[in-house]
């Protein structure tokens, strides 16, 4: 391991988003299958909280939502870090401002915290899971596609 700069500031969410590229590569086939999960992980911690408001303590609300922002950063720093053309420009904005309103919508809950503000942050997160996951199995196999034989016509072929 090469030692650290002095100088270098650490960032912990270039450390995150490192660890999760490893972990993408290592234990999912598609990087986005592990992506939705991750994004249904934080959606199912969010409607819990939900269901158990008033028996959780404040901070499993600050909890709940530094993980899901931590997701959000990754996306918002791959989104605008990613300039190379791998993604078309339209879906890079798309995943900037989704990011921006989840960052709000987190701020404006932990200002005035209400079960009924999650909602649209766990509607978010399931929603493009829904769409990842979707992705993956819409995506063209990589083996080439065989062609089933159409039945013969001309009815029954006695000679088979």
């Amino acid at each position: 391991m090469p030692p650290s700069k002095p100088n270098q500031p650490h960032n912990p969410y270039a450390s995150a988003a490192g660890a999760y590229g490893t972990n993408a590569q290592k234990h999912a086939e598609d990087p986005r299958e592990l992506e939705a999960r991750v994004l249904l992980k934080s959606a199912q911690f969010m409607q819990d909280l939900q269901n158990s408001w008033d028996q959780k303590p404040q901070d499993a609300l600050e909890e709940t939502l530094k993980y899901n922002r931590n997701i959000w950063l990754m996306f918002y720093d791959t989104a605008v870090e990613n300039t190379e053309g791998t993604r078309p420009d339209a879906l890079r904005n798309n995943i900037y401002n989704l990011a921006n309103f989840v960052f709000k919508r987190e701020i404006d809950i932990l200002a005035k915290p209400d079960k009924s503000k999650l909602d649209i942050l766990i509607k978010i997160n399931r929603d493009i899971a829904s769409g990842l996951l979707k992705g993956i199995q819409n995506a063209p196999s990589e083996e080439p596609a065989t062609e089933t034989p159409s039945p013969p016509s001309g009815g029954w072929n006695s000679s088979a």
